[in-house]
């Protein structure tokens, strides 16, 4: 007996003592943390962003910092509390991307935040197992026959699903659609077939609720936010307790982990040796099943969001500018004609206009409105900036396009002519306009989305007018990997072929 209680007493004594020494060390962590970003930097953009005073004149934080770079000389800024650089200067883009490439990795501050996520997927890694998993992709994304397939499903989808549902709801007295809300499902669907072989049915007429969908997204939202947390150590702390965020995220990635494991198990019984989707031709590959699973998350996320997001952005911006619209009429009909065929994809490099138009719109609402490496090793960029070892360095696409050095005094303007020499689509170099991102790491679907957006784009715009409901208010972003519009995109829809 009273071994027992020895015994539990012991165990309370450990508790005690691990606990205790669990609360000091995040503690002492916590300090060195604060002590590295500089918490008593008194300079007036570390003061207005800890005191949130920015958001008295700007909606968006990203119009903040879009501000704060035109007022920069070399449009190059340093949050010291955030130990973050950011720049909007297209020579430091190509240093970071391209020239010291090797110098400006994700780094792992980035992997640990989106790991529990991606895991070991293309999008956060970094050395050879990235190089590996890049010509991977290379090989099989830039087929024919994979690209033939996207093509198939995307048109599939607009003409069973896209469609109709707008067309249900056209001309409705108070048939207000949230087309983000629609072009979220839109992409969801295409990019599970494409990935999976899998049709989650989100776009069907009664707009079902997908689980897998919601723990999807419910996953990318909690990860991003671990970004915005003041320390990595208030996430890590309630990851480790599984509290509040964290145990809803640890919930949702356990839901993302069921369905990848049983479509993998699904596919192994079946054979995939004639499958069309990505996971069947990686599993060709490899055999490690948490792999597959990591690949096929990462094009999950990078397919969905990016697409809808911007495809949410044209639409707001073509509500807006009727001249645009009738432009992109006018050419779809010298180009295919007064017919109700779909175009092609030969049909879509002759639409000079609409690629224009949908490079424009890019321009002005980036789907990732930036993106961060970390610094190898001291450096020096081209605009003269030092960079510390370990220090995050950020460019920003969504202020590029803002920027009158970049894009000249009219850079504000939604004006696709800009993209046309002689009337002919003449593209920018990817360090002033690096939306797909640019260098080595240039994104692999960029092709595929574009003909994801074109097909869209020129389906809708030939079929309805679609105005925004109100188009006088400017679009508030939710925080995210992608740039998403809260409270989504109300719409009204007329049909013009009723």
């Amino acid at each position: 007996m009273g071994f027992e209680i020895d015994q539990a007493s012991l165990f309370t004594t450990f508790c005690i003592l691990f606990f205790s020494f669990t609360i000091l060390f995040c503690f002492f962590s916590f300090l060195i943390f604060i002590t590295r970003l500089r918490p008593w930097c008194n300079c007036d953009v570390c003061r207005s962003y800890l005191s949130l005073s920015w958001a008295k004149e700007f909606g968006n934080l990203c119009d903040w910092y879009t501000h704060l770079l035109k007022k920069s000389p070399t449009g190059t800024i340093h949050v010291h509390v955030l130990g973050n650089i950011i720049t909007a200067n297209p020579e430091n883009v190509e240093y970071m991307l391209k020239t010291r490439f090797d110098n400006y990795p994700k780094g792992k501050p980035f992997s640990v935040i989106l790991g529990d996520l991606l895991g070991r997927g293309i999008f956060n890694v970094d050395g050879e197992s990235w190089k590996f998993q890049r010509k991977m992709a290379s090989l099989e994304l830039g087929s024919v026959s994979i690209r033939s397939y996207a093509f198939e499903i995307v048109t599939t989808e607009i003409q069973s699903r896209l469609i109709p549902l707008l067309s249900s709801f056209a001309g409705k007295e108070n048939g207000v659609l949230d087309l983000q809300d629609v072009f979220r499902r839109f992409s969801f669907d295409n990019i599970c077939k494409f990935s999976f072989g899998l049709d989650p049915g989100c776009l069907q007429l009664s707009l079902p609720i997908s689980s897998f969908a919601l723990a999807f997204d419910l996953a990318s939202k909690l990860s991003a936010e671990r970004a915005m947390t003041a320390s990595p150590i208030v996430w890590k702390f309630k990851r480790l307790f599984n509290i509040g965020s964290e145990r809803k995220l640890k919930e949702a990635i356990k839901m993302v982990d069921i369905f990848a494991t049983e479509m993998i198990n699904q596919r192994r019984k079946t054979g995939f040796a004639d499958q069309k989707d990505l996971l069947s031709r990686f599993m060709a590959s490899t055999n490690d099943d948490k792999y597959l699973r990591d690949i096929a998350i990462s094009f999950l996320l990078a397919g969905r969001d990016t697409v809808a997001s911007a495809l949410t952005s044209f639409f707001y911006l073509l509500s807006q500018h009727p001249d645009v619209e009738a432009a992109i009429r006018d050419e779809l009909e010298r180009v295919i004609g007064r017919t109700q065929e779909e175009a092609s994809f030969e049909k879509m490099r002759q639409m000079h206009y609409l690629n224009g138009a949908i490079c424009e719109s890019m321009r002005l609402f980036p789907p990732i409105q930036f993106d961060s490496k970390f610094c190898q090793e001291d450096d020096i960029l081209p605009d003269g900036t030092f960079v510390r070892k370990g220090t995050r360095v950020t460019y920003h696409p969504y202020a590029m396009g803002r920027m009158e050095r970049v894009w000249g005094p009219d850079c504000l303007q939604f004006k696709p002519e800009r993209w046309l020499q002689n009337g002919v689509f003449r593209s920018e170099s990817p360090y002033k306009y690096p939306v797909f991102q640019a260098g080595l790491r240039v994104c692999l679907g960029k092709e595929m989305a574009l003909v994801e957006m074109r097909s869209v784009v020129l389906a809708l715009v030939q079929r309805f007018d679609i105005r925004v409901a109100s188009p006088n208010q400017a679009p508030q972003f939710a925080p995210g990997l992608t740039a998403s519009v809260r409270g989504g995109l109300p719409v009204l829809v007329q049909d013009r072929w009723s």
